[in-house]
């Protein structure tokens, strides 16, 4: 079934908080010091399963979607500029804050005024764009996202495989096979990472980006 969560406003399971999980590592060894501007090769859209964040992070007690009346799910975590060898250029330009009108305008979908503030900084300066226009694009790709039913808003804890998580998202979405990422710390779902192309298509994602090898990972439910 198909369903466009992302227009509710959702769950940026990312507060800058998310900095404490693995996924907020990002690959840190391998990132590329050297700015670069819009020279890159494919944007790499990470959204991450609040559940799994609130209920295994020591700090998820002050981020904005693990508080009680949010009830979130899939959340933006970032929009990253990468290169195919694995790396990626980052802090790319010094730039003014976003204003604040956009980071209102964000938070629904990313909430965390720190989160917005350091994506920018951090991978938006390499993306070639205004960060109006940065952020423009997260919001396109997130409400025009298809979240499958099983991840609108389950009740219950599930075990599935990796592989059935991106073929249910591949196929909700007429994407082409190795397009979506599962990410599986402990083997726990804890986000969907998306590979797209510098015009926002999908694509199949490079061996460079990580597989979840596990054969079973748990899935908490939205509460």
């Amino acid at each position: 079934m198909t369903s466009k969560r992302f227009a509710l406003p959702l769950s940026l399971v990312v507060c800058l908080t998310l900095a404490g999980t693995g996924l907020a590592k990002h690959k840190k060894s391998q990132s590329s010091s050297t700015p670069s501007g819009s020279d890159f090769d494919y944007y790499l859209l990470t959204l991450s399963w609040a559940p799994e964040f609130c209920a295994t992070n020591s700090s998820a007690r002050s981020s904005a979607e693990c508080a009680s009346n949010k009830h979130m799910g899939l959340v933006v975590h970032g929009l990253w500029p990468q290169y195919n060898n694995g790396k990626w250029p980052q802090d790319c330009a010094t730039t003014p804050p976003v204003a604040s009108a956009t980071v209102e305008h964000m938070m629904p979908i990313m909430p965390g005024s720190s989160l917005i503030q350091h994506e920018w900084a951090k991978h938006g300066t390499c993306s070639g764009l205004s960060a109006d226009d940065y952020f423009a694009d997260i919001e396109k790709l997130y409400t025009g996202l298809t979240i499958p039913d099983d991840f609108k808003r389950p009740g219950d804890a599930e075990q599935t495989s990796p592989g059935d998580i991106e073929a249910a998202f591949a196929s909700a979405n007429s994407a082409p096979k190795g397009a979506f990422r599962v990410s599986c710390p402990k083997n726990e779902f804890s986000a969907v990472e998306i590979c797209l192309s510098k015009d926002l298509q999908y694509q199949a994602c490079p061996t460079t980006v990580k597989e979840c090898r596990a054969g079973k990972i748990e899935v908490r439910p939205v509460k």
